[in-house]
């Protein structure tokens, strides 16, 4: 039994949050919060929100134990991306790219054995 919760157009790049969702695939859901915990990066906050989600979904929804939850997969996939123009010398103008991120989570139990 899984249990998934889905982030949307979160604005952080997908690089840097894939970054984050590495450290906590496959972990222990209490490893988890702690690695987010202690990890200096921005995309820590709605990781752990989607994390968090996840995990009541599998509580309220399937009556699954939280102690026993893994993060049996997580993935970040790249959303819409916002344009600017930044001028720059001689009348130019560049192109400024602000990526967006939905990011999925998704918590099962762990197998005994």
């Amino acid at each position: 039994m899984e249990a998934k919760a889905v982030a949307k157009y979160i604005r952080i790049s997908p690089r840097k949050a894939r970054q984050v969702a590495d450290l906590i695939r496959g972990k222990n859901i209490n490893e988890a919060y702690a690695l987010l915990k202690f990890t200096p990066n921005r995309a820590t906050e709605p990781i752990g929100k989607a994390l968090k989600s996840a995990v009541a979904n599998a509580e309220h929804n399937f009556e699954m134990d939280s102690e026993s939850l893994v993060v049996s997969s997580i993935y970040v996939d790249e959303g819409p991306t916002m344009k600017r123009f930044r001028p720059r010398a001689m009348g130019r103008a560049d192109l400024i790219r602000k990526r967006m991120s939905h990011i999925t989570v998704v918590v099962s139990e762990k197998k005994e054995g």
